[in-house]
């Protein structure tokens, strides 16, 4: 019996591809190219099962081209707004995605992403490597603490969660938070989170807020103009979930009239563009989404997802199915 044929859209790493070669009739993408509109609609034509990942827009229109063989979308990685969901239901196309193995990596970044930011280390690399640093200064790029200070976290999830555990034992931080879906009170007094019944009252409280909520309809652009002007003109605002959860030009805005202090961001609303008016910025660190971005995480994701292909041609079922 043939091995399913299974189409990769994006480099891998290395023990991943060789997973895929081994138990499927598997194409790699061996120059890492980003896959075009129609190339994407050829793999669905030729392919029993795509390997695809956030750079892949598989809209309406793409997912709409018939013939289509492809029966599967194994997603590497745990956000998937990406994919037309409802076009991919109505066609009958199973998509999973990667939860679980990236949780502590980017927890890590969004932490990384706070101390740059609070800390000016962007500002100071940048000075030292331009050989503009002459000598050390008592006034010489002061930046905020972060000890003891109060960080908001919108959306407490898997890695939400793991970033109050952070910032609370770490940190000593005070950690407020907001999320449609509250944890139980005997987890969130373990991890020192104080659970508030509205985004704008952690938006008011916190010297930074970090956001950690999924991208969906409901969440596009949750972070706008009027809900940026409630933070404190000395808070920072970090995301590394996905870009257009926040409003780019009112960003820009608020930044422009000191609503805030800074940002430190690693997903953008239109990536890989980066809004012109961002980039020049010293109180911005500007990340280019490398929040899974370890050796470990990045295989673990892999393998999770070709562990979803395999279970789907075996059982007719992916573990991590969404949708």
């Amino acid at each position: 019996m043939p091995l399913p044929r299974v189409i990769a859209t994006r480099r891998l790493p290395e023990p991943v591809e060789q997973e895929l070669a081994r138990d499927f009739d598997a194409a790699l993408n061996t120059d890492d190219h980003q896959f075009s509109e129609a190339e994407l609609q050829d793999a669905l034509r030729d392919a029993d099962g795509l390997l695809c990942t956030v750079t892949d827009r598989l809209t309406a229109v793409v997912l709409a081209r018939e013939p289509r063989r492809c029966r599967i979308l194994a997603n590497f990685g745990v956000g998937y707004n990406h994919i037309d969901m409802t076009e991919a239901g109505r066609r009958g196309l199973v998509v999973s995605n990667t939860p679980g193995v990236l949780t502590e990596a980017t927890a890590d970044l969004a932490m990384t992403l706070m101390l740059m930011a609070a800390r000016r280390a962007g500002e100071g690399e940048r000075e030292v490597r331009a050989g503009r640093w002459t000598s050390w200064g008592p006034t010489h790029l002061m930046g905020a603490d972060v000890s003891g200070q109060t960080l908001g976290i919108i959306g407490l999830g898997r890695i939400g969660r793991a970033v109050a555990r952070r910032a609370h034992a770490g940190f000593g931080m005070k950690v407020l938070s907001y999320t449609p879906h509250p944890i139980p009170a005997a987890e969130a007094a373990q991890l020192g989170v104080a659970q508030l019944s509205s985004i704008q009252g952690v938006l008011a409280e916190s010297d930074f807020v970090s956001l950690h909520c999924p991208a969906s309809p409901a969440t596009y652009h949750l972070i706008h103009a009027e809900r940026l002007r409630l933070m404190k003109p000395s808070a920072f605002l970090i995301n590394t979930a996905r870009g257009d959860i926040v409003d780019d030009r009112d960003l820009v805005r608020a930044l422009d009239e000191k609503w805030i202090a800074g940002a430190g961001l690693d997903v953008y609303e239109h990536e890989p563009r980066v809004p012109a008016e961002l980039l020049g910025r010293e109180n911005v660190v500007l990340l280019p989404h490398l929040g899974s971005a370890t050796w470990s995480t990045r295989v673990a994701m892999g393998l999770k997802a070709v562990g979803n292909l395999r279970a789907f041609f075996r059982e007719g079922k992916a573990p991590d199915q969404v949708g």
